[in-house]
């Protein structure tokens, strides 16, 4: 990647993504986004619509990230910041507002190719 190349890129994913914690389902999409930061791993941004949102509670956790503004988080009963959204991204980024992200480390994401 060339320094001329946006930092961050999104790219629709029509694959079928699904998001378990234990035998929870906790999300089902065919329309996720895929973002791509310089320097991270991709990650899938899943639309609320296709989220269970009555199963998540928002945490007191909020983290800023320079090119995409603050991230607020949401758990799973005990698990703590097991999801988060930029629910005002900045200029730019408005495409995610609506969208979750989960942490592969807590959560289970699969993909139906």
């Amino acid at each position: 990647m060339t320094s001329t190349e946006p930092r961050i890129t999104l790219y629709p994913h029509s694959h079928r993504v699904q998001v378990t914690i234990g035998d929870t389902l906790l999300a089902d999409t065919t329309r996720a986004l895929e973002l791509r930061e310089r320097g991270y791993p991709p990650r899938l941004y899943i639309p609320r619509e296709d989220v269970r949102m009555e199963r998540l509670t928002r945490s007191d956790t909020v983290t800023h990230c320079p090119f995409k503004g603050d991230a607020a988080y949401f758990s799973f009963g005990e698990q703590a910041d097991v999801a988060w959204s930029y629910e005002q991204p900045l200029k730019g980024m408005e495409t995610i507002a609506e969208y979750l992200a989960f942490d592969d480390d807590k959560a289970f994401v699969t993909e139906d190719r």
